[in-house]
């Protein structure tokens, strides 16, 4: 399969997902080339609102969470961590003027089978119609302005 360069997605995502082991990430790695950076984390409560944003500066068009099931959490509560630091990334995006759509979180389902490849390929979906990320070249020459204006 051959693939069509799109948005550059950067994924943080449970070790409890189905299908997610070292040669898995590897393969979607192949498969989406440049195009996608995988993080596998013990638990997506680690995953903290400055490194959703630090992508978003770096290197990605958009940042995703993948949880595990609401209430099956090995760590209690970490999946509602994540989504707090999710929602918290949203409201800043907002602030500088930038879409909040480019964050977002994803909780698998309970006795969901889906394999992290099947949870990329349907983020890749949502996101494929996001324009590149005015924080990377010459667009993001304007990006803040709100934040300043409001100093």
């Amino acid at each position: 399969m051959i693939h069509k360069p799109g948005p550059v997605l950067c994924l943080f995502y449970c070790q409890n997902t189905p299908k997610s082991g070292e040669k898995d990430r590897q393969a979607l790695e192949k498969k989406y080339g440049k195009d996608i950076h995988l993080y596998p984390m013990p638990c997506s409560g680690r995953v903290e609102t400055l490194h959703v944003l630090r992508s978003l500066e770096e290197f990605a068009d958009a940042v995703y969470v993948l949880t595990c099931p609401q209430g099956s959490c090995r760590y209690f509560e970490g999946n509602r961590k994540a989504k707090k630091r999710v929602e918290a990334a949203r409201s800043i995006l907002e602030a500088i003027g930038m879409k909040r759509e480019r964050v977002g979180t994803v909780f698998r389902l309970k006795d969901d089978k889906r394999t992290l490849e099947q949870h990329v390929d349907e983020i890749k979906r949502i996101i494929k119609d996001l324009p590149p990320s005015p924080v990377h070249g010459e667009e993001g020459a304007g990006v803040g302005e709100a934040f300043q204006e409001q100093q």
